[in-house]
């Protein structure tokens, strides 16, 4: 991966929406060997997706969680397990096995709290494994998950 290619995630980092002729552009190549280097990096998986970001409030989910999950074991199978079944709640919109009093991070969104209170004794309570939960709520976002610092040296 050269800087083209980094350049190439930068912009459409800023804007998926870019055409091929204005990334082409941006990036100072031609249409055809950018719309190659975008092909490639989406083949690679480098490029996992194109999404809109919706303004979470505007569709009703006001309530964001970081819920801090501990598990009974530390073991793959039980991380694999508890992965799967997190991974079918809709509500849950990142999971992270993280270092420290947790065993695993969650970040839920929700319309309210009495939304959250249902996910949590109904779902989150009865996942795989897990033996305590601490749930630390955003009062505001003060910024959100944002591009890639590609920029920076590797």
């Amino acid at each position: 991966m050269d800087a083209t290619d980094h350049a190439i995630l930068r912009h459409l980092q800023e804007d998926g929406r870019l055409t091929n002729a204005a990334l082409a552009e941006r990036v100072h190549l031609s249409p055809s060997p950018t719309l190659r280097r975008r092909g490639r990096l989406e083949e690679d998986g480098t490029i996992r997706g194109y999404r809109a970001i919706v303004d979470r409030r505007r569709v009703g989910l006001e309530l964001t969680v970081f819920v801090e999950v501990k598990l009974t074991a530390h073991s793959q199978r039980r991380a694999e397990e508890f992965s799967a079944a997190v991974a079918e709640i809709d509500s849950v919109v990142a999971c992270h096995i993280v270092a420290g009093m947790a065993d695993m991070l969650l970040e839920v969104v929700v319309p309210d709290l009495p939304a959250y209170e249902q996910l949590l004794l109904e779902t989150l309570l009865e996942l795989p494994g897990v033996t305590d939960v601490r749930s630390n709520m955003a009062i505001r976002t003060v910024k959100e998950a944002g591009p890639l610092p590609l920029d920076q040296p590797t």
